[in-house]
């Protein structure tokens, strides 16, 4: 146990080197030294078969935590803002929706335009902007102001999101579902931090203190900076490398029918993720009378059961295919969604833990079936996914917003649980993937 923690302390402060601290053979590295050879698991030659690259996917995996905390921490201080600036839960919804609209438009472009020029060093400057964000709202006197925040944070996903998950596709070796899975785990895991962070910090000491989050974008821009600097030396920004399709060609036409039904999919898993991301804090209150604090501490339950179910999914994938995934996390949390809104505060500890658990194994099967489906183009699908997922979690917190205001909100979570059922369009998406060998 103590060699494995260890491991990992290395593989985060091996990215917090700043440039200057390098020694004479990590200099020579850097240049293409041929007497330092970079190990290959770094800079496998593209199109060859490379070692996954755990340093790099650790580091970009803790950069998601550190981002994905920032985010989650906005979700978990909507009950004192409501309460602040006395705002409706459409106000709260619309605060959702201008950050997830902001990253949702811009992500595929930026991971369009990146594709054919290569941008290691975006990562950085996208992380500065959530930081601005960060402070900005810490600050903010009224709800124009915290609108502008909530878009600054959005610029900052639309550029961190597309082009860390090209990193990790570049130092998977060939194991896109792990390296998946591995890059959102981070950023699961840092979602259920932030109610914990805000139950802890933010509530107890007021509004000014999101600032104090700030040292954690601070140590993202130092980690992305290093990521940049061994993005720019991998083969892949040196030269177009040769995309050849590992599965069968498809028409046009059955892929335009793929993306549409993995579009209905990704729709079904937020929209309904939207409920319990935006709100589900002011349902527990409204109907078991918890605590702020007390209702938060069930989000960061459901938020670390969602990380967990992100880590299982794309090792699955790798393994069985990504198909029956998507199929059995989707479709499969039905059952358990539609008895939600009837159960009980200790069954509805138990369910949301379940639903968190198997809808978020989707999501990692999901990208990389999709990329293989319209191969050469990872950033833009990754832009395309991720922007739709954060567009789709904002229209979602925006309408459920409204609709809590004319109802209540047990009726929105009555209205959600049938959208899974949706996964029965699994069905129409091609068997695209081959049989894969066992690795040693």
């Amino acid at each position: 146990m103590p060699a494995r923690r260890s491991h990992a302390a290395r593989t985060v402060f091996s990215f917090l080197k700043v440039p200057t601290m390098q020694t004479s053979i990590q200099k020579n590295t850097l240049a293409g030294d041929p007497a330092t050879p970079i190990p290959a698991q770094a800079h496998a030659p593209a199109g060859g078969v490379s070692r996954t690259a755990y340093t790099v996917l650790g580091a970009i995996s803790f950069s998601h935590l550190l981002n994905d905390m920032i985010q989650s921490l906005i979700l978990a201080i909507y009950p004192m803002l409501k309460q602040n600036f006395l705002l409706s839960f459409a106000q709260i919804g619309l605060i959702t929706l201008t950050y997830q609209i902001t990253a949702s438009l811009l992500q595929p472009l930026i991971g369009l335009y990146t594709d054919k020029r290569p941008q290691p060093y975006s990562l950085p400057v996208g992380m500065g902007f959530t930081l601005s964000g960060l402070v900005l709202m810490s600050v903010a006197p009224n709800f124009g102001v915290l609108l502008a925040a909530a878009a600054l944070v959005g610029c900052g996903s639309s550029v961190f999101h597309p082009e860390s998950s090209r990193v990790a596709r570049m130092a998977s070796g060939g194991r896109y579902g792990l390296a998946q899975s591995l890059f959102q785990v981070g950023g699961n895991a840092g979602s259920s931090l932030g109610p914990l962070l805000a139950a802890l910090i933010v509530i107890p000491h007021g509004q000014r203190s999101i600032a104090w989050f700030s040292v954690a974008a601070l140590v993202a821009i130092v980690v992305l900076f290093n990521i940049g600097r061994w993005y720019s030396r991998h083969p892949a920004t040196k030269k177009k490398a040769a995309t050849k399709a590992t599965h069968p060609t498809l028409p046009k036409s059955r892929v335009a029918l793929a993306v549409g039904v993995l579009v209905l999919l990704v729709f079904s898993k937020y929209f309904y993720l939207a409920s319990l991301n935006s709100y589900f804090t002011f349902y527990l209150i409204d109907k078991f009378h918890l605590s702020v604090q007390a209702a938060q501490i069930h989000l960061f339950v459901f938020l670390a059961a969602v990380a967990a179910g992100t880590i299982i999914g794309g090792p699955i994938g790798d393994r069985i295919g990504r198909k029956y995934v998507i199929w059995a996390s989707i479709l499969g949390v039905a059952p358990f969604t539609l008895m939600l809104p009837y159960a009980n505060l200790f069954w509805t500890s138990v369910l949301t833990v379940v639903i968190g658990v198997v809808l978020a194994s989707a999501f990692s099967a999901i990208i990389v079936y999709a990329q293989e489906l319209i191969p050469g183009n990872v950033g833009m699908v990754a832009g395309l996914f991720f922007g739709f997922a954060f567009g789709l979690g904002g229209v979602g917190a925006a309408v459920l917003g409204d609709l809590a205001d004319a109802t209540s909100i047990g009726f929105v979570y009555k209205v959600c649980s049938f959208l899974p059922l949706i996964g029965i369009l699994t069905m129409f998406l091609p068997n695209i993937e081959q049989k894969r060998p066992a690795r040693g």
